[in-house]
Formats: structure tokens, C-alpha cells, sequence
């Protein structure tokens, strides 16, 4: 189909929910990212903080872009700063190919290390 002969009869709503599992996939592509056993994303299990990384992944939608903000527990054997800029790309990308919505930026908070098992 020839993108002149298409006709936008309504509109595209890509909900939070979405983007956060784009986001999350994308992220656990990236290697020395510590991941559970389902190839979630690792979250802290035990920390004054841990009430502020319930979800690793918070998205804040604003007219036509989105922003992303991700804590990650880096594998102990990683470059925290390689990963981290692994995970910026790959989620922009991500987000940006799948949805369609221009991505402003993509936040990687380092907030733990862990031993691979």
C-alpha cells in the first residue's frame, strides 16, 4: 500500500502500560543487565529505597513525546556506565519504532550491583 493512498480516519493512543513493557524488553536485550529468572527486569529486594523503585520503569507522556525513566541493577562483572548507555539507546529506539512517538529523553538510574548467578 502507497503511504499517498492511505487516509488516517481516527486517531492512535498508545497507552502507558505499553510503552513500559517496550521499554522493559528492550531493556533486558542489553547484556549486563541483572534480570530475574522470567527475564524481568531485576528490582531491589531489600533497601531504604525500595519504596521508590516498586516499578522500574516510570513513563511520563506529554503532547507529542515521551519520556522514560528506568533503574536498572547492573551485573557485577559490567561497566555500569556501558550498560547504561546501552540501555538509553536501545529503548529510544525501541520505543520510538514500535509506537511511533518521539522519545525526549530516556533517564538510567544505576540504583544497584549484583552478582550474576
Amino acid at each position: 500500500m502507497n503511504k499517498n493512498d492511505a487516509k488516517t480516519t481516527g486517531t492512535l493512543k498508545v497507552s502507558a502500560n505499553a510503552i513500559i513493557g517496550i521499554a522493559e524488553a528492550a531493556a533486558a536485550e542489553i547484556k549486563g543487565v541483572a534480570l530475574t529468572s522470567t527475564n524481568k527486569l531485576a528490582v531491589l529486594k531489600s533497601s531504604a529505597i525500595k519504596e521508590r523503585f516498586i516499578s522500574p520503569i516510570r513513563v511520563k507522556i506529554s503532547n507529542d513525546s515521551v519520556s522514560v525513566d528506568i533503574s536498572i541493577i547492573v551485573n557485577q562483572s559490567a561497566k555500569a556506565c556501558d550498560v547504561a548507555k546501552g540501555v538509553q539507546n536501545n529503548v529510544k529506539s525501541a520505543v520510538q519504532s514500535m509506537t511511533g512517538i518521539a522519545v525526549s529523553k530516556v533517564n538510567v538510574s544505576v540504583v544497584g550491583i549484583c552478582a550474576e548467578v
